[in-house]
């Protein structure tokens, strides 16, 4: 795991290395270096996994060859084996890179399909000057490129760019809009215009006439295998198999391999199955504490995982969660690159920052089984509102108008019932598409349209169909698997694997997740929708599956969310910053948003008759990402100052 960049066209390219060494160097402390030859530079920051040597250390030079690679690759051993007997290739190193630099000397662009693993990588040619730069199949490793004067640069973090002489700062529209309604960005855009991520799946060439292509080189095929009801069985066998493969495969390193574990089915299936490779397994899981689950229920994650760690014989950790919101908040701003408002992302931070420290540098997570395996509530709920329109109008207006009179906070304390029943009638009569987005949207049409300026109304219309076109892409007859698809191409995608990556890079530590592996995601993908749901049980099949390693108490408990508590933030730590930040004058100054709107979310959160947490974090998180990359001079130090003033004089 590392960080990469690269620059060409630029009267410095060097210098321009050099400082994405600095920038990045939390992605890769154990070494940085700068290679340059007049037409392009290479900067790379390397975080040692496989192959400690300096001799692997990057970029790696070899034939007429440069690279520079992020990432691991699972299956490289085979692929080194299979170069020597087929190419009678000579390693210089055991290093994964070598393989992806012979691999793509040998086999060209074709050598994608044989990789199994999570990468972005660069490979220059230094007779040609051609580049060539590719990124894994379901972008969980980052790659950000931009064209300034005629110059042309990518990198892991988009702040990398930021900092070019010219670099475009006007705000995309569609990516604003996105960042709101979701609280993340959907789609290939960054919040600035003429800046890019290069999409999952795709490499890109770049010639030295400036030429640019940019190819998708594999696509998840829409090819659901016809199982009958008492196939349940043989399907449950076939996913624990790959899942197990999978598994096996991200345990592959040179130093210890640890895992998150939340005591879900999730966590507790990858940690159980590492524990087969790696004997003294250590796991380590997020505590809470006492004063923030008095405002919201938290998951009682502490009570399984433990429960599970004496039944396996893990090496167990808790890491009880007491973030400096104040700091952290604008400190995860800062690392994540784009405005991201799931608090999610500081735990991740800090469980990583304390795994870290015990000097571990590798975490298997179970991220993307409810994306592929149909597990979030609101996939659940959105099929639950297929059924609800089959009520008699006059029943469901009754019960809208009823749900509508809910609270969601009494006397400072969460009302959990009440904000889920808000949250499923504002989508349940919508027709399929139009109603899952709105299940993780924080706005409908129109609002949307009353909180952005109309400047930016354009991006109302792209997110609408970018989802439409995602949404009925594939799979149609299948709701499910329709569901599970826009899963994997929006919310994996945009927030998941972008928060987890960067989160967990601020802390110099690989994330890897067995689930969102090509094998593990074509096998969910071919199981039909009547396998993941049934009879109200989410994941139905993968829980079948982990019946063969787990207990029934792990596999059946009540769905949790890697969450935070942000509803206790918002109405205490944050309050003073949301007052400051989201002031009129704050906001009028900016000019994004309408200040009439932001006024009336924060009323009607504080005098519990809206939740609207989630909504005022992303406008902090917006703020203050504003802040740090279009104002240049952020004074997080000066607001901190000023909030903690105010708090020690009112306690």
């Amino acid at each position: 795991m590392c960080g990469i960049a690269g620059f060409i066209g630029f009267t410095n390219n060097a210098e321009l290395a050099a400082r994405a060494n600095k920038i990045q160097q939390h992605r890769g402390p154990d070494n940085q270096t700068v290679w340059n030859d007049g037409y392009l530079a290479f900067a790379h920051q390397r975080l040692s996994i496989i192959d400690l040597s300096e001799a692997a250390n990057q970029p790696q030079h070899k034939h007429n060859l440069a690279i520079v690679f992020n990432g691991e690759i699972y299956n490289y051993k085979e692929l080194q084996a299979k170069l020597i007997s087929e190419k009678q290739v000579a390693f210089k190193t055991s290093s994964d890179t070598e393989v992806v630099l012979e691999m793509f000397r040998n086999y060209g662009a074709e050598s994608l399909n044989y990789l199994i693993g999570m990468f972005t990588f660069a490979i220059y040619n230094k007779d040609s000057h051609e580049l060539f730069i590719a990124r894994d199949h379901f972008g969980i490793k980052p790659l950000f490129y931009t064209r300034i004067n005629g110059g042309f640069a990518f990198s892991s973090e988009l702040k990398t760019l930021v900092g070019i002489p010219g670099f475009n700062k006007t705000i995309n529209a569609k990516s604003l809009v996105s960042c709101l309604n979701y609280i993340w960005i959907s789609g290939n855009e960054t919040m600035f215009n003429d800046c890019y991520k290069l999409p999952p799946a795709h490499y890109m060439t770049f010639s030295p006439a400036g030429e640019m292509k940019i190819v998708q080189y594999w696509d998840l095929k829409e090819q659901v295998i016809d199982r009958s009801a008492a196939d349940v069985s043989s399907t449950a066998d076939d996913v624990a198999n790959t899942v197990e493969l999978s598994v096996k495969r991200h345990m592959v390193a040179d130093v210890p391999v640890s895992c998150f574990l939340s005591g879900g089915l999730d966590s507790s299936l990858i940690s159980v199955l590492a524990k087969k490779s790696n004997e003294h397994l250590s796991t380590y899981t997020i505590g809470t504490e006492d004063k923030d689950k008095s405002v919201e229920k938290m998951p009682d994650d502490e009570r399984y995982a433990a429960m599970l760690a004496q039944q396996f014989g893990f090496n167990h950790h808790v890491i009880t969660i007491s973030p400096d919101i104040i700091k952290d908040l604008p400190f995860m701003v800062r690392h994540l690159d784009e405005p991201i408002g799931d608090p999610a992302a500081i735990n991740t931070y800090l469980i990583c920052k304390a795994a870290r420290e015990k000097g571990v540098k590798v975490l298997l997570s179970g991220m993307g089984a409810d994306e592929i395996f149909f597990g979030y509530r609101r996939q659940k709920a959105t099929m639950m509102a297929l059924r609800y329109n089959r009520l008699p109008g006059p029943l469901k207006y009754i019960i809208a108008k009823t749900v509508n009179l809910l609270p969601v906070k009494i006397s400072g304390k969460g009302f959990k019932f009440g904000r889920w029943a808000k949250r499923f009638i504002s989508f349940a009569t919508m027709p399929l598409n139009e109603a899952y987005m709105r299940s993780y949207s924080y706005y409908d049409t129109n609002g949307l349209k009353d909180l952005v300026k109309k400047e930016y109304w354009a991006g109302v219309d792209a997110i609408n169909k970018e989802h439409a076109d995602i949404f009925n892409a594939k799979f149609r007859g299948d709701a499910i698997n329709q569901i599970c698809n826009t899963d994997i191409s929006m919310f994996m995608l945009g927030l998941n694997l972008t928060y987890s990556d960067r989160a967990s890079m601020a802390a110099s530590v690989e994330v890897r997740v067995p689930f969102i592996d090509r094998l593990v995601v074509t096998k969910a993908m071919e199981i039909p929708g009547e396998l993941k749901i049934r009879k109200g049980v989410s994941k139905f099949i993968l829980k079948k599956a982990a019946e063969k390693w787990l207990p029934r108490d792990i596999i059946y408990r009540p769905k949790a969310s890697f969450g935070a508590p942000i509803r206790s933030w918002i109405s205490n730590d944050l309050r003073l910053m949301v007052d400051e930040l989201l002031s009129e004058e704050s906001v009028n100054k900016r000019g994004l948003v309408n200040y009439n709107i932001v006024k009336k979310l924060i009323t009607d959160d504080r005098n519990g008759t809206a939740d609207n947490a989630y909504q005022i974090y992303q406008l902090l998180t917006l703020e203050l990402w504003c802040r740090e990359y279009i104002d240049e001079h952020p004074g997080y130090q000066t607001l901190n100052d000023q909030i903690n003033e105010k708090q020690q004089y009112i306690s």
